[in-house]
């Protein structure tokens, strides 16, 4: 069934607002018991993180009509309430509703579990998830640190689990055919390429503590981050711009264009990076920056990164994109398409679906226990450029990093950053990640 328009009485911020008074007993448990298997063999599919991205990812399985979303988790009991709400009238059966991630991972009828929460409970939730037999579609970046994002890898392996990173952009066409052109020589000898996203960001202001909203189990949301007293700048919308719990514009928007760059050059992760920036703008709490740029360095070439949250005009026109540059022309790509420059020849291609391509792709991959488009290994080593950039940046120096050992050799200072600085009962341990034989 169809989800009802904005303009219903059942919108979202009627629904929340009406929801409220019942919240405070639900963030902890179950709602909606009593679910009964899908018809006609649909996977069965748990969701975990009902934000913004969530509701994203649900509505994109919905439109495959090959899966049944038996079980949703989030620890907003409000927003919890919303989803189950609009995926009822979707399919033909209501989802249970968890507070924990553990109770719906408990469930043995599901197959598979979408991971949309912060950046901090990516890896925590995604090696729980491998541990009970599930497959998994986990956004990015894959982990908040450079060593979570390869246990996970080694973790992965030995449980034999299909796990596919949210990175849309393979698996549109119009950027598939982009990384052919480059990729053919087309281009001539690349020597540089820019990844950047230009975007006018709000401010997140100043506030002070006070008590958590009704309803959230905020204790659960922290998890793993370090305990602090609630800041409601620091909660929905403005986790990514707090180091406990994101990663900045480089982990919103870096990880996706940076992930085409090495997509089309086949690169691995870089030798030297350095990075300069800071809070040029914004007069508030975030801690990451608002301004940066990033280099990386490469033998062959040199890859740099951009982004100004505070602006509207981006580079080469383009608020956000891809630009390769080669000594017989150039190419940007975003995602309304790509268009050759300075070539004797011209070329171009409009959009293409990214966001309904990869969610049937990895039910097609669960479906048919075959290799997903974009893997863990891949999303991991795009995780770690933006890892990487914001390490330089915030040690304020040049990078040198060792890709085969996964460090940083004997600058401790820099290695301190590859691990997450994590909580009982949450840590993500190598003893955690090691299967039982």
């Amino acid at each position: 069934m169809a989800s009802e328009s904005k303009s219903s009485q059942y919108n979202r911020r009627v629904f929340l607002e009406n929801s409220a008074r019942n919240a405070a007993g639900l963030a902890a448990g179950a709602m909606g018991l009593g679910v009964t298997s899908s018809p006609n063999e649909r996977l069965q599919i748990g969701v975990i993180g009902l934000g913004s991205q969530g509701e994203e990812l649900t509505e994109a399985l919905s439109r495959t009509n090959m899966v049944e979303i038996v079980a949703i988790c989030d620890v907003d009991a409000r927003s919890l309430a919303y989803a189950q709400h609009e995926i009822a009238n979707r399919q033909t059966s209501k989802p249970v509703a968890v507070g924990q991630h553990e109770q719906l991972l408990e469930k043995s009828d599901i197959d598979a579990v979408v991971i949309a929460t912060p950046d901090h409970w990516h890896a925590r939730m995604t090696a729980d998830a491998l541990l009970t037999g599930k497959d998994v579609f986990l956004e990015t970046p894959v982990a908040h640190s450079i060593h979570d994002g390869e246990r996970l890898c080694r973790l992965a392996e030995q449980t034999d689990r299909i796990v596919q990173v949210g990175l849309p952009q393979r698996h549109g066409t119009h950027f598939q055919s982009a990384i052919q052109l480059v990729q053919s020589g087309f281009l001539g000898k690349i020597h540089l390429a820019k990844a950047w996203a230009v975007h006018r960001r709000k401010s997140i202001g100043r506030c002070a503590t006070s008590q958590p909203p009704m309803g959230v189990d905020y204790n659960r949301w922290l998890g793993p981050a370090e305990g602090r007293p609630f800041q409601e700048n620091r909660f929905h919308q403005s986790w990514p711009w707090f180091w406990d719990f994101g990663s900045g514009e480089l982990g919103l928007w870096g990880v996706h264009h940076l992930d085409v760059i090495r997509w089309a050059l086949k690169l691995d992760l870089p030798n030297r990076v350095v990075a300069t920036g800071g809070k040029r703008s914004f007069k508030d709490d975030r801690e990451t920056p608002d301004t940066l740029s990033v280099h990386y360095d490469y033998p062959d070439v040199e890859v740099v990164w951009e982004h100004r949250q505070w602006s509207n005009r981006g580079i080469e026109g383009r608020s956000s994109g891809v630009a390769f540059y080669g000594d017989a022309g150039m190419l940007v790509v975003d995602r309304s398409g790509w268009k050759v420059y300075d070539h004797r020849q011209d070329g171009h291609a409009d959009a293409s679906d990214i966001k309904n391509s990869q969610m049937s792709s990895f039910v097609k991959s669960v479906s048919s226990r075959t290799a997903p488009v974009v893997g863990l290994r891949d999303g991991q080593n795009s995780s770690s450029l933006c890892h990487l950039g914001n390490i330089a940046y915030r040690l304020g120096r040049e990078v040198s990093f060792d890709h085969d050992r996964k460090n940083f050799g004997a600058d401790a200072e820099a290695n301190d950053f590859l691990e997450s600085q994590s909580r009982d009962p949450w840590r993500l341990t190598e003893e955690k990640c090691r299967t039982r034989s």
